[in-house]
């Protein structure tokens, strides 16, 4: 396969066939830095050499009901993770300031449960707008399932975009949860999309699924117009139904990277969950197919620190985007 002529072809508006999507999870290491350019190519195109940084703070740790068997927070796990109540607006305030000084430009605002309350979705809004105001970072809510009135309220508070999962394929999806649907999760999405909110979904790679499936995941993510897609890589924690699954090492994890690129050219593309764990030494390599990494920890593991993410940035010959307040303050 050619895969420069293909991403060329990409560039030019094509849609990669089944044949050729499969021949991107399959092809030989041998290859992986043909593929890997290929996927530089078509992110330059669209997206040059920057990087957008996120940052994610824990609004609410544990006490969720689902029973997602790769989150350490459900109702089935037995993992030993902090857990507490939603945090206070002072606390979301105070995670926002170490975003902007990190030069992270999208904060992102994750709490656990099924769907949120009535007071959640209030010290988020009132968050939000302070946010807005003092920082003007993007916005990234997290909440669950969401409800028409709750977007429409995070609209205005000055929320940019909601974040909530597809994770893995329709098929897949019974094997992963049975306390919520497929289509609960493409309709949340929707919901903020008709509420004017960017719409944030991606996938975790590593639950047992097929090649087959993650291509299916990837389209699935096409078709739903995500502007934002964080690709995480199953980091499997004791005491979730999931524990001790390893089936990912780096080139593979590379291959599904330049498979997101080649079938959502568009698209911001983030490396998020076990970025550190499954891409190892080979982290850096991601990047030629992404535009995007979280920044710090996640939600119950821990992360690479905020300083050798930005030397790796910087060796590399990349550029943080950064947001306008942070130009003033970081370009002077």
């Amino acid at each position: 396969m050619n895969w420069l002529h293909l991403a060329q072809e990409v560039v030019e508006g094509k849609i990669i066939s089944d044949y050729e999507a499969s021949s991107i999870l399959n092809c030989d290491d041998d290859e992986l830095l043909l593929l890997l350019n290929g996927a530089f190519h078509i992110r330059k195109h669209y997206y040059g050499k920057k990087v957008k940084l996120n940052m994610i703070i824990n609004a609410k740790s544990g006490y969720c009901p689902e029973d997602c068997g790769y989150c350490s927070q459900s109702s089935i796990s037995t993992a030993e993770i902090e857990k507490y109540p939603f945090i206070s607006k002072e606390e979301i305030l105070e995670g926002a300031k170490r975003a902007f000084d990190n030069k992270v430009g999208t904060y992102c605002i994750v709490a656990s449960g099924r769907g949120p309350t009535r007071k959640d979705v209030n010290v988020v809004s009132e968050a939000v707008e302070e946010i807005k105001e003092k920082y003007g970072l993007k916005v990234c809510a997290c909440l669950g399932l969401l409800k028409d009135e709750q977007a429409a309220q995070l609209k205005q508070s000055g929320v940019d975009r909601y974040n909530h999962n597809l994770n893995t394929s329709e098929r897949n999806h019974s094997y992963i949860t049975t306390s919520h649907s497929y289509d609960d999760r493409v309709n949340t999405v929707e919901i903020a999309k008709k509420h004017g909110i960017s719409p944030c979904s991606g996938a975790i790679i590593g639950m047992k699924e097929t090649k087959e499936d993650v291509i299916e995941i990837a389209r699935a993510l096409h078709q739903l117009d995500a502007d934002s897609i964080p690709v995480n890589f199953l980091h499997a924690i004791n005491g979730t139904k999931l524990e001790g699954v390893q089936e990912l090492n780096p080139r593979y994890c590379l291959k599904v990277l330049a498979l997101f690129r080649y079938i959502n050219p568009t698209k911001e593309i983030r490396i998020s969950g076990g970025r550190e764990v499954n891409l190892g030494s080979m982290q850096p390599l991601g990047l030629y197919a992404a535009n995007s990494i979280f920044l710090g920890n996640y939600l119950t593991t821990e992360g690479q620190k905020a300083n050798q993410d930005h030397k790796m940035l910087e060796d590399l010959g990349f550029e943080i985007e950064l947001m306008p307040k942070q130009e003033e303050v970081f370009s002077s």
